[in-house]
């Protein structure tokens, strides 16, 4: 990542502890903020608007669609669209600062496609899909045939995990923290 670089990229299977980690590494990095996708799921739990996500209905994120208003965006599950704004981007951009995205693993491939060189790309990889599957059940926010999809579709998504710029395995959650800092550090 050169010193022109202006975005980094974390992708995962759900459940791989993503979010956690991209939660502390922003602490860690004054200059990242992170990039507020926008989807069209409801909120799940203590969740706002504008804070995790852009709660959209269904009918708001297809027309912003029509409108051209997202860089990239993805059925994720079906009925279920993620996206990053454009007008994200430029907000974060016009601080000065890096974005930092958590995306999903198509979401993220695009990105890295559209942004190339700017981009690094960090796929955070889980022990395996038997812990993947725990700690999607451990986290109690859905209903088992909801995990059982998540599951399947982790199996693919990890077989796309080579075309990122780096792995990191999330097996210890302080490990893969710090693997991550010093990456990002080697990065900027």
């Amino acid at each position: 990542m050169s010193d022109k670089s202006k975005l980094i990229i974390f992708s995962a299977p759900s459940g791989s502890g993503k979010t956690t980690i991209v939660t502390e590494i922003l602490k860690q990095f004054p200059q990242l903020e992170f990039s507020i996708s926008a989807t069209s799921r409801a909120p799940r739990g203590v969740e706002k608007d504008g804070v995790e996500y852009y709660f959209l209905t269904s009918q708001e994120f297809d027309k912003k669609i029509q409108e051209d208003a997202f860089i990239e965006w993805e059925e994720v599950y079906k009925g279920t669209s993620y996206g990053t704004l454009r007008s994200e981007i430029e907000r974060i951009w016009s601080s000065g600062n890096i974005i930092i995205f958590d995306v999903d693993v198509k979401g993220g491939l695009k990105l890295k496609e559209i942004f190339k060189d700017e981009a690094l790309a960090i796929f955070i990889m889980p022990p395996s899909i038997p812990v993947l599957k725990e700690r999607l059940i451990n986290r109690g926010t859905d209903e088992m045939e909801v995990i059982e999809k998540r599951v399947a579709k982790a199996e693919y998504e990890i077989s796309l995990s080579e075309q990122f710029d780096k792995i990191v395995i999330n097996d210890d959650l302080n490990v893969a923290i710090n693997d991550v800092h010093q990456i990002i550090k080697q990065s900027i």
